[in-house]
């Protein structure tokens, strides 16, 4: 993932009317959970440098660099509230962290490749499940996952305990979730092949039989009369 630097400051703007006052000069106010210090540190930074930042980026948890005043403080994307309407942040917060240490982070799960149940067996692929929430160093942190599901057969399911991420990554997700599953086709005759057609070559004996003794009972009967 690359680096995105936010050269930011600390805000002493409180309280709504102030805030909006601030958005109207182009800034953007954030928060940042400190981690050696404790509480939090109010910040504003520039809105078209930080939309610039972004762009390329889908993840909502992003490493990033927090340049304060030449101070530079690794930090981790939390969350980002959006303007409704023009769909542009107006308030992001952040959280410290050290680049050393494993932070916890949700990632999208992305399926890719056409499931051999779907081509060949008519099937519909179904996901179940579209985040995965993992550990790693925040310098690994993954923007998504792309998921093959190629091998995936006919009524087969892909659980969490399936995905091969790698070894920067530890699965903090249950391994017993399903993330994709090929469903058969609604409506589809899931018994064995050959079980309806050894039916059907069965019924001509049984209806034969029947008959055969059904005459052999009346046969019998019109001899007792005489």
């Amino acid at each position: 993932m690359d680096q995105i630097r936010i050269k930011a400051e600390e805000r002493t703007e409180h309280g709504t009317a102030a805030v909006r006052r601030l958005r109207r000069t182009g800034k953007v106010p954030g928060s940042v959970m400190r981690m050696n210090k404790g509480g939090t540190t109010l910040i504003k930074f520039d809105a078209h440098e930080f939309m610039l930042g972004l762009r390329g980026h889908t993840s909502k948890q992003l490493l990033v660099t927090l340049d304060m005043g030449g101070a530079e403080m690794p930090a981790l994307m939390r969350e980002m509230q959006n303007d409704v309407l023009a769909g542009t942040p107006i308030h992001v917060d952040f959280s410290e962290v050290s680049l050393t240490e494993k932070v916890r982070v949700t990632v999208p799960v992305y399926l890719v490749g056409e499931a051999k149940g779907v081509k060949l067996g008519g099937g519909v692929l179904e996901q179940v499940l579209r985040t995965v929430e993992v550990e790693c160093l925040p310098s690994d942190i993954a923007e998504k996952f792309d998921v093959d599901v190629t091998d995936l057969g006919l009524d087969q399911t892909l659980f969490v305990r399936d995905l091969a991420l790698g070894d920067k990554f530890t699965l903090v997700t249950r391994g017993e979730y399903a993330v994709a599953v090929v469903k058969a086709p609604e409506g589809a005759d899931t018994a064995q092949p050959g079980a309806a057609a050894a039916t059907e070559a069965a019924q001509p004996d049984v209806i034969k039989k029947g008959k055969e003794e059904a005459a052999g009972g009346d046969a019998k009967k019109a001899e007792e009369k005489k």
